[in-house]
């Protein structure tokens, strides 16, 4: 958990008095809300290889094969 802000968004500027401005510019972590785009596409790529080399025959899937469905 961190230091909340003590004002509105700024746009990676940092407000003079705020206490989780003060602990950024001292070398705390940036929050990272979501993954970065680099891992995203790395998870997509490796879910359509799991898809692409799924075997229904060895797998014993029945006459619909649902492995995959997103």
């Amino acid at each position: 958990m961190t230091t909340s802000h003590s004002h509105g968004p700024n746009f990676g500027r940092r407000v003079d008095g705020c206490p989780r401005c003060a602990e950024l510019a001292a070398g705390a972590e940036p929050v990272r809300w979501s993954s970065s785009r680099a891992e995203r596409d790395r998870d997509y790529e490796r879910r359509a290889r799991e898809i692409r080399e799924h075997d229904c025959v060895s797998a014993g899937c029945s006459v619909i094969c649902t492995f995959g469905d997103w």
